[in-house]
């Protein structure tokens, strides 16, 4: 019998330090904010201009990007200012390749636009005024993208990964 309660007095000690150890956790909560989905932007690249649409971007709530259900509440903000994804779907409207070229805060260039193609370019872009300018057509007017501080959390959106 003796062997028989100094089993059960070791189990019981080895369950009581497992659930100790099991409070230690990571500082990590599940209900911070999720992070900003990136934003799309379209770009039209002309033999004489560039279009930018929209031409500002994370500035406040966007009314859009509200689904119907939850249109009567608050985007909510992450309230940093890491860099914002933005997706460029540009389209080539010219017969000359080019390359779609950011220029600001952060500079960045595109893969390969080919004549009368499409392409997409992403990049994390911090708060500030930018100019997108198409390399290897140099006719095309640049044009002005503005990236504001807003990054609204990801919380309300569905599906995403």
């Amino acid at each position: 019998m003796a062997l028989g309660r100094g089993i059960a007095a070791g189990a019981c000690a080895s369950a009581l330090a497992l659930v100790g150890l099991s409070a230690c956790g990571a500082e990590d909560h599940a209900n911070d904010p999720r992070p900003a989905p990136p934003v799309r932007v379209s770009v039209a690249i002309n033999d004489d201009s560039i279009t930018v649409a929209p031409s500002r971007i994370a500035i406040g709530p966007e009314r859009s990007k509200i689904i119907p259900q939850n249109k009567d509440q608050p985007q909510p903000d992450i309230g940093d200012d890491r860099p914002l994804d933005v997706v460029f779907v540009s389209a080539n409207l010219t017969h000359e390749n080019a390359k779609l070229q950011l220029t600001g805060p952060k500079s960045a260039t595109s893969g390969p636009l080919v004549a009368t193609g499409n392409n997409l370019f992403q990049v994390g872009l911090p708060t500030g005024v930018y100019r997108v300018s198409a390399k290897g057509i140099p006719g095309a007017e640049p044009a002005r993208l503005t990236v504001g501080p807003f990054r609204a959390s990801s919380q309300n959106d569905l599906l995403l990964p």
